[in-house]
């Protein structure tokens, strides 16, 4: 950042009184330029035996399997983003939505919150953001062209759930992925 988005200052780093943290302060307006983190909220959509997945038609990326999902809008929350995403991505509405996985990931400055939820009337299309949709049982999900580690952790934790019919909310940091 170097130029205030308030009057266009330029912008300066420092720790600011009473904060423990470097920020970026207008020299002009003395607007103080907060940058935390990113909510990433997405879905992981359930038909049956089988889960939605739509291969990523943007980077990063582009052509890996994933959750739909993305970052949270201002005026939302973290379900109505989840939904929208969905909605988005496969064309598909989902219910009764709750939270299951919630992962920090420190190195990118971002927060994944993904809820369980049902597909309804089993009916998804192609969004925009996708190449492709399709719905998968555990034996064929494609592990090894998922997008994230969130995403694969995400089902690995949904299908040991499903065998013992126990969800809880799974909480965990996620450390950087290595290049494939």
């Amino acid at each position: 950042m170097k130029f205030c988005n308030y009057c266009g200052g330029t912008l300066v780093q420092r720790i600011p009184e009473g904060d423990t943290r470097p920020r970026y302060i207008c020299t002009q307006c003395h607007t103080v330029h907060y940058q935390n983190p990113r909510i990433v909220a997405g879905c992981l959509p359930v038909w049956g035996d089988k889960v939605l997945l739509c291969r990523r038609a943007i980077e990063p990326r582009r052509g890996y399997w994933t959750l739909p999902a993305g970052f949270m809008e201002n005026g939302e929350t973290i379900e109505q983003a989840a939904a929208r995403e969905t909605w988005e991505e496969a064309c598909a509405n989902v219910g009764n939505l709750k939270l299951y996985t919630l992962f920090d990931l420190p190195h990118i400055n971002q927060v994944y919150m993904l809820f369980r939820g049902e597909l309804v009337g089993g009916s998804f299309g192609i969004g925009e953001e996708s190449l492709e949709t399709a719905l998968f049982d555990e034996a064929d999900i494609p592990w090894s062209s998922l997008a994230f580690p969130t995403i694969a952790r995400t089902l690995e934790c949904f299908f040991a759930d499903r065998r013992t019919g126990h969800y809880s909310v799974h909480h965990e940091g996620i450390a950087p992925m290595l290049e494939r």
